[in-house]
């Protein structure tokens, strides 16, 4: 009898360990969509968000890929009697629910924002200790998206934590993409792959090409310093399970160029492309940058692997993204204010991706034709040197399509 039990007792615990699992299927490309934090905060109200909404569509925004539209912090509202969370009932009137549908007729995915810990970092209601109450209102509510957050979490395991909010949103039924947001602490590119679709490697950005912004216990990282961080952590990305550099800044007040060399460095990265601008009001270059298709279609490369930085060379930096049928994305990074001249000699660049791809350039092998994918034009084959300028703070993005083999 006793042995008919434990048997009983493992065979429910396998089940049960198989129901949780992240929704597969999810984020097989990196997620791309808006984030109401880096230009709102706390000042967001159910106008605002239809707005945004709105213009996504209108804008063609929706059609280049970005389909999430994300609440970040300051939603929310007090649990109710049964300790379920309600939406700010003066920013948010009509209701989460309401929200999500009008979200949805416009053909988007509507996401939201939790904390692990017992407050968001905006003084909110956090999730700690109503996890699954959370993940079962998200899913009533029509959620596709949940960015879950690292503040007040004193003696709290973030492993645990994520993995247990992992569990809820699967025991709620609702298939939701799962955004670790814990900067990194505890090296989620670790053990992660099976709890989130993306985890976040760095604190947070903040609107600036190269500096960082500190502040009495925490620091938030320019474009650059951000891009630094992300050494050694290509090999943990892939379909369905993604490095987070944090979201976008582009529109948001730097240069074209800066802006520009942001937007290619993240595609490179295989990095989620979460804007983070007012897209009510674009400029027509911010328009062109973030509706690039061949810059986005480097980011959304079906291979799924992160690019990596081969050298660098006098304030320059040389990398290389593996696509499919055998094409390369080929980036050339000017860290300084003042433009460079190179003289690119493919030979120099034969090189294999042992740690991630396998894949080889073997220019010494085979040609490929060049493509400006940032002027839209070809330019020539890699049979020669090439001279290029690349201007201050900005990028020269090629894809090279072999024409032999």
């Amino acid at each position: 009898m006793r042995n008919t039990l434990l048997a009983g007792a493992f065979m429910l615990l396998a089940s049960q360990t198989t129901l949780a699992q992240k929704f597969e299927g999810l984020a097989q490309t990196p997620p791309m969509g808006w984030n109401s934090w880096n230009k709102f905060a706390c000042d967001i109200n159910e106008e605002l968000i239809r707005g945004i909404a709105d213009e996504i569509v209108e804008s063609g925004l929706r059609d280049a890929g970005y389909v999430y539209i994300n609440l970040d912090d300051c939603w929310h509202g007090e649990r109710d009697e049964n300790g379920f969370i309600t939406a700010d009932s003066i920013r948010f009137p009509s209701g989460m629910g309401a929200l999500a549908d009008y979200i949805h007729s416009k053909g988007l995915k509507f996401g939201i924002y939790s904390d692990a810990g017992r407050k968001t970092c905006g003084g909110r209601p956090g999730s700690f200790g109503h996890e699954y109450q959370d993940a079962l209102q998200y899913a009533r509510w029509g959620v596709d998206y949940l960015k879950y957050d690292w503040c007040e979490t004193e003696n709290i395991n973030p492993v645990g934590a994520y993995t247990l909010m992992r569990d809820a949103i699967r025991e709620a039924g609702r298939p939701i993409l799962f955004s670790m947001c814990e900067w990194g602490h505890s090296k989620p590119w670790e053990w992660a792959a099976e709890t989130g679709h993306m985890w976040r490697t760095t604190g947070d950005i903040y609107n600036c090409f190269d500096c960082v912004d500190e502040h009495p216990g925490w620091k938030a990282f320019g474009v650059l310093q951000i891009l630094d961080m992300q050494d050694g952590l290509r090999k943990y990305a892939g379909p369905g399970h993604w490095n987070d550099p944090d979201m976008l800044e582009v529109g948001n007040g730097q240069s074209e160029n800066q802006d520009r060399a942001h937007f290619t460095m993240w595609s490179m990265l295989a990095a989620p492309l979460i804007l983070g601008n007012d897209i009510r009001d674009m400029s027509s270059e911010t328009k062109a940058i973030l509706m690039n298709p061949d810059v986005i279609a480097i980011d959304q490369d079906s291979l799924g692997v992160q690019g990596l930085k081969y050298k660098s060379e006098n304030g320059l930096e040389f990398w290389f993204k593996p696509l499919v049928n055998d094409e390369w994305a080929f980036c050339v990074l000017n860290r300084t204010q003042q433009p460079l001249e190179y003289e690119i000699d493919w030979q120099d660049f034969n090189l294999t991706d042992e740690e991630v791809s396998q894949r080889s350039t073997g220019f010494d092998q085979r040609v490929y034709a060049i493509r400006d994918l940032w002027k839209n034009k070809k330019e020539g084959t890699t049979k020669k040197n090439k001279k290029i300028t690349i201007p201050g703070q900005d990028v020269v993005l090629y894809r090279l399509s072999p024409i032999n083999k």
